[in-house]
């Protein structure tokens, strides 16, 4: 099975009720999907893709002799050559990460790094938005609903966050992870992911990991569990994990678009039918996020059953 693509530019045309179809399967039945032809410019996704490669030659050597990751994985194989049996990393991962926000420092090099990147952020911005206007429309949720969750009806900025990464070529992909399985704790996520090398998986209701196919700048959505949350289930947020590879470094730009710390989450619709039909808590989001820096890597159910507590309430 493939990933779906979907068409965006069809949404504003004739296929639109096709369109919303497509992305309504792709939130319900994946929870990943790709989305090609967005408006965004080819060549400012070109020019994105410079930069951040070149902002990762500058931190390459860092990596090599810095990152824990690569210690813990060079001592591993040489107990492995003392005839020891290795057992893989389970608490670290082969990634180069740093964060993007409008309130923080931004790197100076390359010196075109922070005005693409700004244009970019803004255009996936406008991206995201649109995102959640059509998932309003398929929830049958009044237009603007879910912003008005994530701010606390305009008493906050909603939280709107990239990460950069890079997953450098791993001698010994067998006993280390590029990210750990996990789902994202937040709202929307648009991810610019390489168009080379591959590596990113998603975990199907049935079990089985499936790649997301490299595929020219595409933007590739999936939703957090803040939208697992709001959706009442509909919406489920998915597994999904980055293997290490021997070869190539793949480049990762992925953007959150998620509740401000002090919004008040909670369902906005009834349960779907043959969907599951468990109501899910409210709570304040930096309660949950709270929970999730302890148990990121671990099942989310024991997260949504700690915001059901008392305390959260």
């Amino acid at each position: 099975m493939e990933i779906p693509v979907i068409d965006f530019s069809k949404l504003d045309g004739p296929q639109r009720a096709e369109t919303m179809a497509a992305i309504a399967a792709g939130f319900e039945d994946v929870g990943f999907f790709q989305l090609v032809n967005t408006g965004i410019p080819d060549e400012l996704l070109e020019r994105v893709k410079k930069v951040c490669s070149d902002s990762y030659k500058l931190r390459e050597q860092g990596f090599k002799e810095s990152n824990p990751v690569v210690k813990a994985l060079a001592e591993l194989v040489e107990k492995e050559g003392e005839g020891l049996a290795p057992r893989k990393i389970e608490n670290l991962d082969w990634e180069d990460v740093f964060t993007l926000h409008d309130d923080l420092p931004w790197p100076s090099n390359p010196p075109s790094f922070k005005e693409t990147m700004m244009e970019y952020r803004k255009e996936l911005k406008k991206l995201a938005e649109k995102m959640l206007g059509v998932m309003e429309e398929l929830l049958g949720l009044e237009e603007g609903h879910i912003k008005k969750a994530f701010t606390n009806a305009g008493d906050f900025e909603p939280f709107y966050g990239t990460k950069v990464s890079h997953y450098p070529p791993c001698p010994r992909p067998d006993l280390v992870n590029g990210l750990r399985a996990h789902t994202d704790a937040g709202g929307l996520i648009l991810l610019f992911q390489d168009d080379r090398f591959g590596g990113l998986q998603v975990k199907l209701a049935d079990g089985r990991w499936v790649d997301v196919q490299p595929l020219e700048n595409a933007i590739v959505i999936n939703t957090g569990d803040q939208i697992e949350v709001l959706s009442n289930g509909r919406y489920k947020s998915a597994w999904h994990r980055i293997l290490a590879t021997r070869d190539g470094n793949r480049r990762s730009i992925a953007s959150f678009y998620n509740p401000a710390r002090l919004a008040n989450i909670a369902p906005a619709t009834t349960p779907a039918a043959g969907k599951g039909g468990a109501d899910y808590p409210s709570f304040v989001f930096s309660d949950y996020m709270e929970v999730y820096a302890k148990q990121k890597f671990s099942a989310k159910e024991p997260r949504f059953a700690a915001m059901a507590t008392p305390t959260n309430k």
